[in-house]
């Protein structure tokens, strides 16, 4: 299958079922016969026209009397899928664009083939205005320019600034690396390095974290025989901060209560040298299939993996763990680079967030055993789903308190006080939070 026939599938997905980008690449991917060069140019115009609709659409409402609200899903994603290509992509002709679209447009419905050239070849001819954004307001010029939702531009230059939030829209913008964390019971991280520069793949320390790897050019991973014999396993350095925070002493009881996809339970898991005990919650079994498959991968014998929901409470875990992580579901607003779909989402669909947060927190603090650590940790920037949580919960407990955080450096304003803020735009790491409390007494 073609790059834009598979693209446009997988756009068509999203836009209708509202399926996160990540998922449907891998759905639509799994069982194609494509070559790198196919998939890397599918994955290209999938993601920017993701991040980039918006922008996009504020251009085709320039030029068509039909606006793109009124518009049918499939000739709205023909439009953004040529668009992006003539706007963004200089290693694709004009030319190339406009007439792989209309072909693409042929297939679905003659009719609006000739609709969709007229558009394109006018985005050709006016190529030097039409992506000038027209507007005297600073959150509908950044929310159309950078396509994000109204609220979080204005919520983002409330707590931010102007500067810093368009450093932030700036960063979200950029391509995300890929990390590797090196499986140190296996390997160490300047042998896989070497292993991976055999197979002609980029790769790179990070410093940050010494079991970290980045890397450029590693395509089709889970295939990867490095990979297969447990290695290494695919994780971002923020992720991989959680489990350097918490630094689990060997033979420690541990609790992961929100643990899939799994990357931070192996990680303490690793951390241990293999000893004591991990016991990684989730509430779906697919998941939790996923945590036993991983764990299995790098060989690991100290995971216990349970079907258990984190915002049940658990009388039998009271008091018995030497560290508990609660990595609560959050807003993902620190990992848009990887999933750009969170930039459309309304703000009514995070409301919920910072009751089911506390409430896991809360619950998790009980399992702790005195003298035992407790992390909370997300992967979004809203202090509303991050240190106010934190805040609240100490102000009912007493017992635990947060600890400075002297394991790694990066956040060298805050780790002092117990936790740590990071920002796509100034750690160049997907944005997270992270605290570290110790239960006292």
């Amino acid at each position: 299958m073609k790059a834009r026939e598979i693209a446009y599938k997988v756009l068509l997905d999203i836009e209708k079922n509202k399926n996160y980008s990540n998922m449907a690449i891998n759905k639509h991917f799994k069982d194609v016969k494509m070559s790198n060069q196919d998939r890397g140019l599918a994955t290209e115009i999938i993601y920017g026209v993701i991040e980039n609709k918006y922008y996009i659409d504020y251009m085709i409402d320039k030029l068509s009397k039909v606006k793109t609200n009124k518009m049918e899903i499939y000739v709205k994603t023909l439009l953004r899928m040529g668009i992006y290509q003539i706007m963004f992509l200089n290693s694709i002709s004009d030319y190339a664009a406009v007439n792989e679209t209309v072909n693409l447009a042929k297939k679905k419905n003659s009719k609006v083939s000739g609709f969709i050239n007229g558009i394109l070849r006018n985005v050709i001819r006016q190529k030097e205005e039409i992506g000038k954004v027209k507007t005297k307001d600073d959150v509908d010029y950044l929310s159309i320019k950078y396509s994000y939702d109204k609220w979080m531009i204005r919520n983002w230059m409330i707590h931010f600034g102007k500067e810093f939030t368009e450093e932030l829209l700036e960063a979200n913008n950029e391509r995300p690396n890929i990390y590797l964390r090196t499986n140190t019971l296996k390997i160490t991280r300047d042998e896989l390095i070497k292993k991976l520069e055999k197979q002609n793949i980029k790769a790179e320390k990070v410093n940050v974290v010494e079991e970290a790897i980045k890397v450029e050019h590693l395509k089709d991973i889970e295939n990867n025989n490095l990979y297969k014999e447990g290695l290494f396993t695919v994780q971002d350095v923020s992720s991989m901060l959680v489990g350097k925070v918490m630094n689990p002493k060997e033979n420690s009881l541990v609790l992961d209560v929100c643990s899939a996809p799994g990357g931070k339970t192996t990680h303490m898991a690793t951390l241990m040298n293999n000893t004591g005990q991990v016991v990684s919650r989730d509430i779906y079994d697919h998941k939790l299939k996923l945590i036993k498959a991983a764990s299995k991968r790098l060989g690991l014998t100290n995971v216990d993996v349970e079907e258990f929901d984190g915002m049940k409470f658990d009388r039998e875990s009271i008091g018995k763990f030497d560290y508990v992580l609660a990595d609560v579901p959050c807003s993902g607003l620190g990992i848009i680079r990887r999933k750009p779909e969170i930039k459309y989402k309304e703000k009514e669909e995070f409301r919920q967030l910072p009751p089911i947060q506390k409430k896991i927190l809360e619950n998790a603090s009980k399992y702790v055993k005195v003298g035992g650590t407790l992390i909370y940790s997300t992967c979004t920037i809203q202090d509303s789903e991050n240190i106010d949580v934190v805040n609240e919960f100490l102000q009912k407990n007493k017992n635990f308190e947060l600890v400075p955080i002297k394991e790694v450096n990066v956040d060298l304003e805050n780790q002092e006080k117990g936790y740590m803020k990071i920002y796509p735009n100034v750690h160049n790491m997907d944005g997270f939070f992270i605290s570290k409390l110790i239960r006292v007494r």
